[in-house]
């Protein structure tokens, strides 16, 4: 909308860059352009704007298909003012020249007509398709109505020119649209099951290629282990072996060295013995020797004493006998001696007693 400002009885408008103004006075023009700024007499002017910038007009329309189904079509008008000269001539497109607002509204006009013209074209191709290509042809629908808007004369009368037109969405009602996403939504979720089954499938796969994988290892590790403990047995029983010859070179080696040791020690016990026997021989003979001067001494000795007790009388000899005899005697505690035991005693010890009497009583010769 122009800017209108107050001088006095005069008044200045000052239009925008997207805006077509046009100034008459007295039935002629006298001004007209995009962004236009002047003044004028406000009891003389008459004024129009016409706004050339392109303008979005939203539409929404409900159709029947070929199969008796409301639908809802949702669609974009791109348009704009062309011809501004000639949408003024054709539209009431004036304005106040005291206050620079609009007397009537043109652009709704338009909008009505573009709504009118963009529906039909729409109506007629959804009643001739079932539901399920209406929902699915858009474009065929986008074409139609960009067809209709391109080719109408209504719109060249006015001077406005579409720019483009889109169809946004065809949908059923609620309810129809929920029925008819069911087969899709079943669809849908077999395939999230299907790819479900199959996630599972290959996590199953994997682990069992897992498990596989660990078994391998497991089996591998036995075999390894296996091979260790035949290897530990092999090292253990070459061991034992080494262990056993050496014992035995040992043994061997201690064997000889006892042999050595006993053949000295019996050498120098038969050296030991040899010098025992000579030595014993020596003290034998001397012993012996010793003896024999010994029995020699003391035969002497006895020679000479019995040759001494030879010169004695029988008497003196019987008295040395006793006197041997009590030495030898055990002690006597009590002696009783009687007359006759004392008769006879003192009879063979008086001189020629003893060996006189006979076996009788009676006095030898």
């Amino acid at each position: 909308m122009a800017d209108v400002t107050r001088r006095l009885f005069l008044r200045h408008l000052r239009g925008a860059p997207t805006s077509w103004v046009r100034h008459h006075y007295r039935g002629r023009v006298r001004r007209e352009g995009i962004g236009q700024s002047f003044w004028y007499r406000p009891l003389t002017a008459v004024l129009s704007e016409v706004p050339v910038d392109d303008r979005e007009l939203p539409l929404l329309f409900h159709a029947h298909t070929a199969d008796f189904a409301d639908v809802t079509v949702q669609a974009t008008v791109t348009y704009r003012v062309a011809d501004p000269a000639l949408a003024s001539a054709r539209l009431d497109f004036s304005i106040d020249p005291r206050t620079g607002r609009p007397r009537s509204r043109p652009l709704d006009q338009i909008a009505t007509l573009l709504a009118e013209l963009a529906q039909q074209p729409a109506l007629d191709l959804l009643a001739r398709v079932p539901l399920a290509e209406a929902l699915t042809g858009i474009a065929p629908v986008r074409e139609a109505v960009s067809a209709a808007l391109r080719d109408e004369p209504r719109l060249a009368d006015v001077g406005v020119a579409v720019v483009s037109a889109r169809v946004v969405a065809i949908r059923p009602e609620p309810e129809l649209e929920r029925a008819l996403q069911t087969p899709t939504r079943e669809a849908v979720q077999v395939q999230a099951d299907r790819a479900t089954y199959a996630r599972r499938a290959q996590a199953v796969e994997q682990e069992r290629a897992i498990a596989e994988n660990e078994l391998q290892n497991k089996i591998e590790l036995a075999r390894r282990e296996q091979q260790l403990v035949e290897q530990h047995g092999a090292n253990s029983r070459r061991k034992a072996e080494l262990d056993a010859a050496a014992e035995l070179a040992a043994a061997q080696g201690k064997a000889e060295r006892e042999k050595v040791v006993n053949a000295a020690a019996a050498e120098r016990a038969r050296v030991l013995a040899s010098a025992e026997a000579e030595k014993e021989r020596t003290l034998t003979a001397a012993r012996a020797e010793g003896v024999r001067e010994v029995g020699l001494a003391e035969a002497d000795a006895e020679a000479a004493k019995l040759s001494g007790y030879a010169q004695l009388p029988a008497g003196v000899l019987q008295a040395l006998a006793l006197r041997e005899l009590a030495g030898q005697l055990p002690s006597i505690g009590q002696l009783t001696v009687t007359p006759d035991v004392l008769t006879d005693l003192l009879t063979r010890l008086a001189p020629g007693g003893g060996s006189g009497t006979s076996a009788g009583g009676d006095p030898g010769p």
